[in-house]
């Protein structure tokens, strides 16, 4: 459905996206995670069409991308994003009006799932509450794409369990692709299906959250015995004290020998050993 191909976006001498040729598709929950800077929100508006691509090309649904050709089954809720300073019954009143496809009995019933005052006005609200009702309002719509910036920034802890059950419910009434970049990483693991992770404007992973959890793995035993079991594979990281090695995989799994323990790679620790997390055997 969202094709990059070959696609660069510069900004001065910097390539937030360089050289990208990947394909998001499938409906569901898909999980963008990257450090700050890695270029996960420049991804976002190349697809919403609020960025010219530099070099390359982003197609959705087989047409081409532009900031004059934006295409109209893709929304995108900025982080910080503002609204007018209405009410909240009137916003949700005005998106209705205004946009098609819109479903005001599930915006009225999230707002009242997360205490939203619907009489106050949008600056009277919380900053965390503002960020919900963005994107309350963002996927009450039926489009194809929807692309969600950090949405759960503000939320608690509590908030960000309902927010997760929020998106679920979404994708079920509204089967299609969600996109959200997030620093939470276990939380949205919950409930996404798939995850890229961006690095410098490059895909490093992209695959279903299942195959990672398969593919993801610690080995760790005597040195000597761990090293020739990682041969030929991928190896993210490894730390090695008293001749004891624990080596870090992404790979095919292997079976370990008699003092070797193989132990599943929380998402969390993947991601940083992938991103940044000492020796990598690309």
């Amino acid at each position: 459905m969202i094709d990059f191909q070959n696609v660069t976006k510069r900004f001065g001498a910097v390539n937030a996206v360089d050289g990208l040729t990947t394909r998001i598709s499938g409906d569901g929950i898909h999980c963008l995670l990257g450090r700050n800077g890695a270029g996960k929100t420049t991804l976002m508006k190349l697809i919403a069409g609020h960025f010219n691509a530099t070099d390359g090309r982003v197609t959705v649904d087989g047409a081409i991308v532009s900031a004059s050709r934006q295409p109209g089954c893709v929304n995108f809720a900025e982080s910080n994003a503002e609204q007018f300073n209405m009410r909240v019954s009137e916003l949700i009143q005005a998106a209705d009006a205004l946009r098609n496809g819109f479903d005001p009995a599930f915006a009225r019933r999230m707002a009242q799932r997360f205490d939203l005052d619907q009489r106050k006005r949008f600056k009277q609200l919380s900053f965390g509450m503002k960020t919900m009702l963005s994107t309350i309002l963002t996927l009450a719509n039926t489009s194809k794409v929807i692309l969600l910036d950090e949405p759960a920034l503000g939320l608690d802890a509590i908030m960000r369990e309902q927010f997760n059950m929020l998106l679920q419910e979404s994708v079920e009434l509204t089967p299609r692709v969600i996109i959200v970049s997030t620093h939470l990483i276990d939380e949205i693991a919950k409930v996404a299906r798939k995850l890229m992770i961006m690095d410098k404007g490059k895909v490093l992973a992209q695959a279903d959250l299942d195959e990672v959890d398969e593919r993801a793995y610690t080995l760790t035993g005597p040195a000597n015995v761990v090293r020739p079991l990682t041969a030929g594979l991928r190896r993210i990281g490894e730390t090695e004290v008293g001749g004891m090695l624990a080596a870090h995989i992404y790979d095919r799994r292997v079976t370990p020998p008699h003092g070797v323990t193989l132990e599943r790679l929380p998402l969390q620790d993947f991601f940083v050993k992938l991103v940044g997390g000492g020796t990598r055997d690309e």
